[in-house]
């Protein structure tokens, strides 16, 4: 990930190496040390390969994008698109959140595809196990990714099944990210983000907390927020898609994103 960018935009690999105290391209390239798996690595690492990957399609010639999101990390790197601070600022974020994060053990995440987010919702209700388990990202119409104690994942699988699922599958994640058990690190942050000033986005962004552009005097309480709440992915897809005439394009190493549009957008035509 990444191997293309490092040498093209030294710049930004050696203020990458300077706030993180490490090498950027060994982690991504290498790994050396078997890190690259844990969040406070794979958060920095993210940043960086998406910061350069937009860079590089802005340097191609890519037009001035309308709008910007980004999925969870990825709503930093459409901050830093957008000026709200400088390269070497939100990677200073970036380190300092997934340390934060890194601190949450004992939870993970898991996939549940087939069902819509009210029976998602419906079943975590149905159930003791359940109802310590949220609903982490509503990605698409029915592509819904939970989160909690690993435990509590295993015991409401049954019930998924029982549901219709067509698939439940374990993340390989570190934690119960953008979950109740992320509260604690969402307070921390927030207190973290006090030292810091942001300018107004200059492009609209999407946050993932509600589906809708940041208030440009919110920058600091939607990022905390973030931490510890949904990633509502589905519902900024569909607020995108009532702009005029849209054309959606993704930065970032995969497609993932455009693949799950794909979806959203096969099932309103469908639905239609």
């Amino acid at each position: 990930m990444g191997a293309e960018l490092f040498d093209r935009y030294g710049d930004w690999t050696a203020d990458a190496d300077r706030v993180l105290g490490y090498s950027i391209r060994e982690l991504c390239l290498d790994d050396p040390r078997g890190e690259l798996g844990l969040t406070e690595f794979t958060q920095p690492a993210l940043f960086v390969v998406n910061a350069m990957t937009y860079r590089a399609k802005r340097d191609a010639g890519m037009a001035t994008p309308a709008f910007l999101a980004g999925h969870s990390l990825g709503e930093y790197n459409a901050l830093l698109a957008a000026g709200c601070f400088d390269f070497a600022t939100g990677l200073t974020l970036v380190k300092e959140r997934g340390r934060m994060m890194g601190r949450v053990t004992g939870g993970g995440m898991a996939a549940v595809v087939g069902l819509e987010p009210d029976r998602v919702r419906a079943v975590l209700a149905s159930t003791d196990a359940g109802r310590l388990v949220d609903a982490a990202n509503f990605n698409t119409f029915d592509q819904t990714v939970i989160a909690g104690p690993k435990d509590a994942l295993e015991s409401v699988k049954p019930s998924f099944e029982a549901a219709g699922v067509r698939a439940y599958i374990p993340l390989n994640v570190s934690a119960p990210f953008h979950s109740r058990y992320m509260r604690e690190p969402q307070n921390q942050f927030g207190a973290f983000l006090k030292d810091f000033a942001f300018s107004a986005p200059s492009i609209e962004v999407v946050a993932n907390v509600n589906g809708r552009p940041y208030q440009h005097d919110m920058v600091r309480q939607t990022l905390a927020e973030q931490i510890g709440n949904s990633v509502q992915w589905l519902e900024t897809m569909l607020y995108l898609m009532r702009q005029p005439e849209p054309e959606f394009i993704e930065c970032g190493p995969g497609t993932v994103l455009t693949k799950m549009l794909a979806q959203i957008r096969k099932r309103i035509r469908t639905a239609g």
